[in-house]
């Protein structure tokens, strides 16, 4: 790793060489582009990440938008950061075209989302000579080394390097590790404290007096003066009364209520339940008892704190949505925040290095931001808009920046929309649609189910066009709801070796009659960005058709809990009632007595293999039921996650995990990464 990022928020505008090529010179297209000469059968996806030849990613950035080496920091020669002040210089200039890349309802093997984003790129920026920058989001590693594999593409669509992608690229996975479990030891503590010591000892601890004899508020411990209505007395300790004092030392946590888990970056499914405090050293012999409680873990892309990450816009932002945090509630019901804590600038201090978002290549040669990895199913799915607001300032009028959106458009897709889009501002001009022969043969409900490790049935390798005609249902139902957000959607096929002429042109043929302005066929996993040109043209078709016209589905503001869920359940899986257990009645009743709180967008927690909360429903369901059993804030991230099932946390380990294959090959100088999938 080279020069420290963390000035990469703070650093004062500074000139650029404007004779680069790139979006400041004559050029158009990006000038480190080369185009691949693609094997057949298509080599390991590792095996053609380390074949690539590739550029310095300081030359990849800077002779493609005119950056100089103040706004591109090294982390070795492939991969780096790019400056938060490069948007603030160039905030003035036009946004280029914002594509949002979605899938329909999956299968357990996916559909190739992530490979047709990056061979989109490929196509518009190697191949059709067009300025373009791929923002998509970065993998946990506890997929990696279980079932799932990386999240690089695939084939000769892929970021690379593919093991610096995959692992710890430039840490900042690590770092919201970090940060997330220093505020929950910080809770923890607090609470031992609070339970073992008295106010007055608190308050000792807390404010000492100095050498002098005077006491002093850290700056830290302001926010919580604020709350308490006493912000003007920070300056003078002393002037609190002896309740104040107790006010504000004793937090009073209740420990039932705590829901900050602690996180680790492992599919380790023995941490789901936990007891924690059983030490001695954690007994209160001033209540004569053991501070002991259950509580869990969770996996680190998981945590409220990469979804901020995903949806601050700077620095500033970033530091008040960390302190808005609720992480428990107090014995009268108080909410209590990490600004309560005084952990906030800690935490933002651990995570500033975080929020320049990472540049990598794919490989043709193409600029790619990598920043943030929320899940789809528990949070809002998307990479970051930090990444997005650069890029489209980088790209330039004509350009195109491609964000990825996780699952299909009823999951990630609806929350680029309705979450990502509400804070970001930005508007999209086309939403590419990503599905396959094979997800839509399952979703006609006359196939055998796919299994992950398993081969496919006969259903899946033969031609069945009756399979695709009746499973095409779901992809038309994703083409409503990107059209619904008033989207033009254009759908990529993503062909399969088992795919015949016929089967593909029965889904060209349906979709094009169904509210899609293109459907192209697209072999960019076999072919590189040459297999994805026509999809690239009726991209930049639909971006210049100007005829996008995005609308959110919700007045977040305005309207209340249950009509957001609603309309969410009516315009966009198709259902037709939502019903609410007795415990998310109750929430939602405490929620609409906040003006804050009510004033959120929601997030929907499902699973993302059907449009509705079963996953056995395949296809485009009408007319169900939907059943909110839960319903939490993330005050922080700022949205409401509605819970309609059970979701793990934390992934588990099958029987033979991806990491059985991954090894170092020692016979190669430098040793070479092999069995990364």
């Amino acid at each position: 790793a080279a020069a420290a990022p963390a000035a990469a928020g703070v650093l004062s505008a500074t000139p650029v060489n404007l004779q680069c090529d790139g979006w400041f010179g004559s050029r158009k297209g990006c000038p480190t582009a080369k185009p691949v000469t693609p094997k057949s059968p298509v080599p390991s996806d590792i095996d053609v990440s380390q074949a690539t030849p590739l550029t310095p990613i300081k030359e990849v950035f800077g002779k493609t938008f005119g950056l100089g080496d103040k706004e591109l920091y090294s982390y070795g020669p492939y991969k780096g950061k790019i400056s938060l002040q490069t948007y603030d210089r160039l905030k003035n200039q036009p946004n280029g075209n914002y594509v949002v890349v979605v899938g329909i309802n999956p299968t357990p093997l996916g559909e190739g989302k992530s490979t047709t984003t990056v061979g989109l790129s490929q196509a518009l920026g190697a191949h059709l000579n067009q300025k373009v920058l791929t923002c998509i989001r970065q993998p946990s590693m506890g997929p990696t080394f279980g079932i799932k594999g990386g999240a690089a593409g695939g084939g000769y669509s892929q970021v690379v390097p593919m093991e610096e992608f995959n692992l710890h690229m430039t840490g900042d996975i690590h770092a919201i590790t970090a940060a997330h479990n220093l505020f929950a030891a910080a809770i923890d503590t607090r609470y031992y404290h609070e339970n073992t010591s008295t106010p007055k000892g608190l308050w000792d601890k807390l404010c000492p007096r100095d050498k002098t004899g005077q006491r002093h508020f850290e700056p830290s411990m302001h926010a919580r003066l604020e709350k308490l209505g006493l912000s003007h007395k920070k300056n003078d300790p002393e002037s609190l009364t002896e309740e104040e004092k107790v006010k504000f030392c004793v937090l009073d946590i209740d420990p039932d209520t705590i829901t900050w888990k602690r996180v680790t970056d492992c599919s380790d499914r023995y941490l789901r339940k936990v007891d924690i405090g059983k030490n001695k050293t954690e007994f209160s012999k001033r209540q004569d008892k053991q501070l002991n409680r259950e509580t869990g873990f969770a996996i680190t892309v998981s945590s409220e704190i990469m979804a901020i990450l995903a949806l601050a816009r700077d620095l500033k932002d970033l530091r008040s949505r960390l302190g808005n945090m609720i992480c428990c509630f107090s014995k009268q019901g108080v909410p209590l925040t990490a600004d309560d804590f005084g952990i906030t600038g800690a935490l933002t201090v651990l995570m500033m290095d975080a929020l320049p978002p990472t540049t990598m290549q794919t490989v043709e040669g193409t600029p790619a931001l990598v920043h943030a990895g929320p899940f789809a199913n528990i949070a809002h799915g998307n990479s970051s808009i930090v990444s997005d607001l650069i890029g489209l300032k980088l790209v330039g009028k004509d350009g195109y920046v491609l964000t990825e959106a996780g699952f299909g458009s009823d999951m990630g897709g609806e929350k680029f929309f309705n979450i990502k889009c509400y804070y970001s501002g930005l508007k999209p001009d086309c939403a590419v649609i990503v599905c396959s022969v094979r997800a839509l043969k399952l979703h006609s409900c006359m196939a055998p189910k796919v299994v992950a490790g398993q081969a496919l049935s006969k259903e899946y390798t033969t031609e069945n066009l009756e399979l695709v005609e009746k499973g095409a249902a779901n992809l038309i139902a994703h083409i409503e709801n990107v059209r619904s957000h008033g989207v033009q959607a254009v759908v990529a096929i993503n062909r399969f070796a088992t795919d015949t002429d016929a089967e593909l042109a029965t889904v060209k043929r349906i979709a094009e009659a169904n509210g899609a302005r293109a459907a192209v066929v697209a072999e960019h996993f076999a072919k590189g960005g040459a297999g994805a040109k026509d999809l690239g043209l009726a991209v930049m078709e639909a971006c210049k058709s100007g005829q996008s016209d995005f609308k959110l589905l919700y007045d977040a503001k305005k309207d209340p809990i249950k009509t957001k869920i609603l309309k969410i359940v009516q315009n966009v899986y198709g259902g037709s009632y939502v019903q609410y257990s007795d415990k998310a009645e109750a929430i939602i009743a405490k929620y609409e007595a906040d003006p804050m709180i009510r004033s959120l967008p929601v997030c929907m927690s499902k699973t993302q293999y059907s449009l509705s909360d079963d996953p056995s429903k395949l296809g485009a369901p009408k007319g169900f039921t939907i059943t909110v059993k839960d319903i939490y804030v993330s005050a922080g991230a700022g949205f409401l996650v509605v819970s309609l099932g059970e979701i793990s946390f934390i992934p588990g380990l099958p029987i033979k995990p991806a990491y059985y294959k991954i090894d170092l090959d020692l016979t190669c100088n430098p040793p070479r990464v092999v069995g990364l999938s």
